[in-house]
Order: structure tokens, then C-alpha cells, then sequence
């Protein structure tokens, strides 16, 4: 059975920082590309990112880049999101995503998300 759990959620000041991390167990986590999705308070799913299989090739929103790092350990089963200088558009509920084939978009299969606050 395929699960994704994820954490490092929760409060931080607008310039913040945070780490997610997402551990996957049920399937081979080294042959799979992952994705982070978002989705803001009355807002839908939003794509954040993706990285393939090896972690050669990264892409980011256009909202994100430059401020926010997706990598993986293969070794530990763990995908991570580093987020730097948060903003309070950043508050969101932030899920990992199993996907079939590297791509930008949202889909795939979700954990059940960890909550960013970005607040004063």
C-alpha cells in the first residue's frame, strides 16, 4: 500500500523559513518522479513542484522559484521541500504527490498534507 506522510508544517513570520519532508513507503520511491502541491484556504490544488525519479531535473512555479528547493533521498524514502522567505500567500495546506510520469501539473497520488501558516 502506497503512503506518503508528510510534516515539518506550521506557524512562521512572513521571511521565514521551513523544511517539509515526505516520507514514501509502499512502492519503490527511487522510480517514481514526486510532486508538491498546495492548496490555500479557499483556493484550489495548486502545483508547486516536481522532480524526477533522480532528482536530475526540477521544475518550480513561476510563484515559488528562486525561493523554495525540492530535493529527495532516495536512500531514506524521503522527499523535501526547503522553503525560504515565505510570504503569507504561502499559507497553505502542502501535500506530496506520487506521480507516473514527470510532470507540472497537479495530480497523482497525495498524502494527507501538512498545514504552512505564514503570519505575523
Amino acid at each position: 500500500e502506497v503512503q506518503l506522510v508528510e510534516s515539518g508544517g506550521g506557524l512562521v513570520q512572513p521571511g521565514g523559513s521551513l523544511r517539509l519532508s515526505c516520507a514514501a513507503s509502499g512502492f519503490t520511491f527511487s522510480s517514481f518522479p514526486m510532486s508538491w502541491l498546495r492548496q490555500a484556504p479557499r483556493k484550489g490544488l495548486e502545483w508547486v513542484s516536481s522532480i524526477s525519479s533522480s532528482g536530475g531535473a526540477i521544475s518550480y512555479a513561476d510563484s515559488v522559484s528562486g525561493r523554495f528547493t525540492t530535493f529527495k533521498d532516495n536512500a531514506k524514502n524521503t522527499l523535501y521541500l526547503q522553503m525560504n522567505s515565505l510570504k503569507p500567500e504561502d499559507t497553505a495546506t502542502y501535500y506530496c504527490a506520487k506521480r507516473e510520469q514527470y510532470s507540472r501539473d497537479i495530480g497523482g497520488y497525495r498524502g494527507q498534507g501538512t498545514q504552512v501558516t505564514v503570519s505575523s
